[in-house]
C-alpha cells in the first residue's frame, strides 16, 4: 500500500458519512461499505430525516438516493447545498439516463453512481472525493474573504473586520453573515437561514432571522447597504462594487 493510500485511510478514519436511502437492504449495504472504508456512518430513510441528521451532526460525505418518500433526493440536494458546501455528495440511484445524470450534477452532486453498483467502484469514488476534501483542507481555499476592500470575514477564526476594525458579532450573527458571503450573491431564503442556526433547544423563526439581520446591519454600519432584503423570500449580499443601494431601517 502506498504512502498516499495510508494517508487517505487515516484521513477517512476521522470522517462521518450519511446514507440517505429508503430501501433497508441497500442502505445497510452502503453503510457496510463505508464502515469498511473507515467511516462512522449513519442512515436516514427520507429527506426529512436526513435534514434532522445534518442539523445534529457534522457530516463529510453523503450517499444520496434520488427516489425517496416525500422530498426527492435532488430536491434535498438543492436545499442542503447552499448550507453545507463542504459536504461531498454522491448520488446513488437507479436513474441512469443522461438527463438525470446532468440534473444531479446541476443540483450540486459531486459524483453520480448508478445502481446496481460494485462495492469496489463505490469505494474508488468515495476515496477520490476524500482525496479532494483532503486537498481542499490543506489548501485552505483562503479562510478569509475580502469584499469591496472593506469587509473581511475570517471563517476559521470567526473574526469579522470592517475597514480594518473588528466587529463583534454573536455566533448566530456570524453564521448568517458567513453563509450570505459564501453564497456569493445568491438569495438565501428565511427557511435556509433558519436551518443554519437552528440547534439544541433554540427555536428560530423567520422573524428571528429578520432581527438578526437587523442587528448585523447596525453593527456593520455603512457596509450594510450590501445586504439586500428580498421581501417575502430572504436575503442576499450584493457583490457589485458599484452598488449604491441603501440599507433597510426596519428588520423585515
Amino acid at each position: 500500500m502506498s504512502v498516499m493510500d495510508l494517508q487517505i485511510n487515516e484521513f477517512i478514519k476521522s470522517k462521518r458519512a450519511l446514507v440517505v436511502e429508503d430501501d433497508a437492504a441497500i442502505s445497510q449495504l452502503l453503510k457496510l461499505n463505508l464502515v469498511q472504508l473507515g467511516f462512522e456512518a449513519d442512515i436516514a430513510s427520507s429527506s426529512e430525516a436526513a435534514l434532522l441528521q445534518l442539523r445534529q451532526k457534522k457530516y463529510d460525505l453523503c450517499l444520496l438516493d434520488w427516489m425517496l418518500p416525500g422530498m426527492q433526493g435532488v430536491d434535498l440536494l438543492k436545499v442542503i447545498r447552499p448550507q453545507y458546501k463542504a459536504l461531498k455528495v454522491i448520488m446513488v440511484t437507479a436513474k441512469a439516463d443522461a438527463d438525470s445524470i446532468v440534473t444531479g450534477f446541476e443540483c450540486g452532486a459531486d459524483d453520480y453512481l448508478t445502481k446496481p453498483f460494485e462495492g469496489k467502484v463505490l469505494g474508488a469514488r468515495v476515496r477520490n472525493l476524500m482525496r479532494r476534501l483532503q486537498n481542499e483542507s490543506k489548501e485552505g481555499a483562503s479562510p478569509e474573504l475580502l469584499l469591496h476592500n472593506e469587509l473581511s470575514v475570517d471563517f476559521s477564526r470567526h473574526i469579522v473586520k470592517y475597514q480594518n476594525s473588528e466587529i463583534h458579532l454573536t455566533p448566530s450573527e456570524f453564521k448568517l453573515l458567513a453563509e450570505l458571503v459564501k453564497a456569493r450573491g445568491k438569495v438565501l431564503t428565511r427557511d435556509q437561514l433558519i436551518d443554519l442556526i437552528q440547534g439544541g433547544d433554540v427555536t428560530v423563526t423567520g422573524r428571528t432571522i429578520d432581527t438578526h439581520v437587523f442587528a448585523l446591519r447596525k453593527k456593520i454600519g455603512a457596509w450594510s447597504k450590501h445586504i439586500e432584503t428580498i421581501r417575502g423570500v430572504g436575503y442576499r449580499i450584493l457583490l457589485a462594487a458599484n452598488d449604491h443601494s441603501e440599507p433597510s431601517e426596519d428588520p423585515a
